[in-house]
């Protein structure tokens, strides 16, 4: 189902989460002021703590789990604030009639400036420099040897959603040619201009993409078809010497096979926001490998976030009272 058809008043429910930390008062008043007249709002700080107002729920705006769906009979409409919706595909929910919306397509950009800065940190020895401190003058000419520029480099993405077209938009910026392969084709408008892309290749071709690429950037969803997807084998497949960039989800690239592609040299590096197993041990070797920079799944911050994705289900309020599609629609049986 891609609408909702809001006739009445609704119960909305708004679950505070890592990525909308607090209910602005000037989301909730932009809320009351497009949601059907008599319609209330109910702010709660944790899944925790919507357990007593979830039986009169029909509108969720944040998260919810298996459990607390299970004591919604009236539930009609989730919009997430979590960009990744892994959370939300649990059988009872993927077969209901409850529609899901959220941040698709909204958090490619800072999702992408992480990407590219951990790419940079890797690519002109920043990072090196950074763990060094001021021993780094005493390595001064080792970091030179191992700079290299983007410029002319070639950028493979895999997955040409939001993420993945920001991403080959910055490479763009910064000389590099781009490749990019999807399960769906993509918008011609967006091609090739914002993001150099003469054409979105279809999945069959993503042998191809891996071999031709001095830089993957892993831009999918988690979904069953994409966990563990670069294990060993396609590791393997990826041009020798080349970087991986993940910022999406960690589990989407397999621990022990990256370790190993790092550690011979046959990747040059990996810039990551995202590992499986979060937070890794402290003695994980990925902390511990040169050729690794890595924040810890900060990627998704902005200060801009929450305001686009409130401003969104605002949108949506309006068209549910007609009956017309809404945005950011997520397709609960293919998981994204």
């Amino acid at each position: 189902m891609t609408s909702v058809q809001l006739t009445g008043p609704a119960n909305i429910l708004i679950v505070e989460s890592l990525t909308m930390p607090k209910a602005e008062p000037s989301f909730i008043a932009d809320i009351q002021a497009a949601a059907p007249a008599g319609s209330t709002i109910q702010v709660v700080s944790s899944i925790k703590d919507a357990a007593p107002h979830a039986p009169d729920a029909d509108i969720v705006l944040g998260i919810l789990n298996e459990r607390l769906f299970a004591e919604m009979p009236k539930l009609r409409w989730v919009h997430a604030t979590a960009s990744g919706v892994d959370m939300f595909m649990f059988d009872d929910f993927i077969k209901s009639e409850v529609v899901l919306t959220g941040e698709k397509g909204l958090v490619g950009g800072h999702l992408a400036d992480t990407g590219m800065g951990l790419l940079l940190a890797l690519t002109r020895q920043i990072h090196t420099a950074i763990k060094l401190g001021p021993d780094a003058w005493a390595h001064r000419e080792e970091m030179r040897r191992q700079e290299i520029e983007l410029d002319g480099l070639t950028m493979g993405v895999l997955g040409f959603g939001g993420t993945g077209r920001a991403m080959a938009k910055r490479a763009v910026a910064f000389g590099m040619h781009t490749l990019a392969v999807d399960e769906y084709p993509a918008p011609a408008d967006l091609l090739p201009s914002e993001c150099g892309v003469a054409e979105v290749w279809s999945l069959d071709r993503t042998d191809e993409l891996l071999a031709q690429s001095d830089v993957v950037a892993v831009c999918l969803p988690l979904t069953e078809a994409t966990d563990q997807l670069f294990d060993t084998e396609t590791i393997a497949k990826m041009k020798p010497g080349s970087y991986i960039v993940n910022v999406t989800r960690g589990e989407i690239i397999a621990d022990e096979p990256l370790v190993a592609a790092l550690e011979s040299g046959h990747l040059a590096g990996a810039a990551l926001d995202v590992a499986p197993g979060e937070p890794l041990p402290a003695d994980h070797k990925l902390f511990q490998l040169p050729n690794v920079a890595m924040t810890p799944h900060t990627a998704g911050a902005s200060q801009l976030r929450a305001q686009k994705n409130v401003a969104r289900f605002v949108r949506n309020l309006a068209l549910a009272q007609s009956g017309q599609p809404l945005e950011g629609v997520v397709d609960k049986e293919a998981g994204f």
